[in-house]
């Protein structure tokens, strides 16, 4: 098929992936409305198109503690990333560093911090949970240090898995889950051999070291019910804080007096994001969530943002919108379901030329350049609520 959009890739992932796998990563919470208005929200923040200036020497990158990155972008931490391409999480960091911006490593990743790191050599960012084990948080942070992560980005947004409808109907969990995933997969036999056999092994790879045994992917999903945990409050943020002397980020930020408590916490910044709406459905949309959170806090903190950003034209909204950052979930598995890693490095690329086409048309030469004044007044009045 032809490739020319993150949704195009949507389409080869889903041809490719036995239908528990697709819908792992394509659903939502309950009913899906965050997931829907994700996008739909996004898609409605106008800019303001300027002509007749010169834009012969546009500019795509940026800092941010400390990196240079090549255009302000990062790829999200995505559980299980291993079972959508043949060691899914080492090709998605390749790619990532071969574009020269960061990859995140989830802490339910199939590949683990070791494997990952030892197969690139810009730092990794890696992103934990908080689980009943402690002492799991603790050899995870040590592990990450030792292997050269930059970032800790701490999700916060999940102290028990939502309710995930497509999962049960799927056979990513439910009656008989084994056997249907099993039979999912004779009938996708690409995915089968490619992934299914000859990328094993098939388990929690950072939890199984740590434990010394293998944690297996047969009940996925009554695992995280088993060991996230719901007792998650600030102070469990300080000795994380005390632990890690590089840059902390706290993923899962929708209200912005949470916002100003991750400033008085002393967190280096912060991710909008609301799951990819695969928590509460619901909340608002991050394009919705970010311009109040950034009245409250940009400068304060870096603000990253991620959930229902599909293109070059949605990351140029949200930095306009108040963000320093964006982070791309579901469009970059997408694209490495769909081809790999070098799905994911065309991805970038049309990430890349949809940015540029958006800046030459709005006047914006610089990501600096990119603010509310790229927005068309009206739509800056109705999402400010001004």
């Amino acid at each position: 098929m032809i490739i020319s959009s993150a949704l195009d890739y949507r389409e080869a992932a889903r041809r490719r992936l036995p239908p528990f796998l697709f819908h792992y990563i394509d659903g939502g919470a309950y009913a899906e409305q965050t997931l829907k208005r994700n996008v739909e929200d996004l898609a409605q923040i106008a800019l303001r198109q300027r002509v007749l200036n010169d834009m012969s020497s546009l500019d795509l990158s940026t800092q941010l503690f400390d990196e240079q990155l090549s255009m302000p972008v990062a790829l999200s931490p995505v559980g299980l990333t291993g079972m959508y391409a043949r060691r899914g999480e080492v090709q998605a960091a390749v790619a990532a560093e071969q574009k020269g911006i960061p990859f995140t490593l989830s802490t339910v990743s199939v590949c683990s911090i070791e494997e990952v790191t030892a197969a690139i050599t810009r730092p990794m960012w890696f992103q934990l949970y908080v689980l009943r084990d402690r002492g799991f948080m603790r050899n995870a942070l040590e592990r990450a240090k030792a292997a050269g992560c930059s970032t800790l980005v701490f999700t916060v947004d999940m102290p028990v898995p939502g309710a995930r409808y497509r999962d049960a109907h799927s056979g990513m969990s439910g009656p008989n889950a084994a056997m249907r995933r099993y039979m999912q997969s004779v009938m996708h036999p690409h995915w089968a051999w490619n992934v299914g056999l000859l990328g094993r092994p098939h388990d929690l790879g950072n939890i199984s070291k740590y434990l010394g045994k293998e944690i297996g992917l047969e009940d996925y999903i009554g695992w995280l019910g088993n060991n996230f945990d719901p007792s998650i409050s600030w102070k469990d943020l300080e000795w994380i804080r005390d632990a890690w002397d590089g840059p902390m980020v706290i993923k899962g930020i929708l209200d912005p007096q949470d916002a100003k408590d991750a400033v008085a916490f002393g967190a280096d910044g912060i991710v909008v994001s609301n799951h990819g709406g695969r928590q509460l459905d619901g909340v608002l949309s991050t394009a919705r969530a970010l311009p109040p959170i950034a009245d409250a806090v940009k400068g304060d903190l870096k603000i990253l943002v991620d959930s229902g950003i599909r293109s070059g034209l949605d990351v140029v909204r949200m930095l306009a919108m108040g963000a320093d950052v964006c982070m791309l979930g579901r469009a970059f598995v997408y694209a490495l379901a769909g081809a790999g890693g070098a799905g994911v490095s065309n991805l970038l690329e049309l990430i890349d030329k949809e940015m540029r086409v958006a800046m030459t048309l709005t006047g914006a030469n610089t990501i600096a350049d990119i603010n509310s004044d790229c927005l068309v007044k009206l739509e800056r009045s109705l999402i400010t609520g001004a």
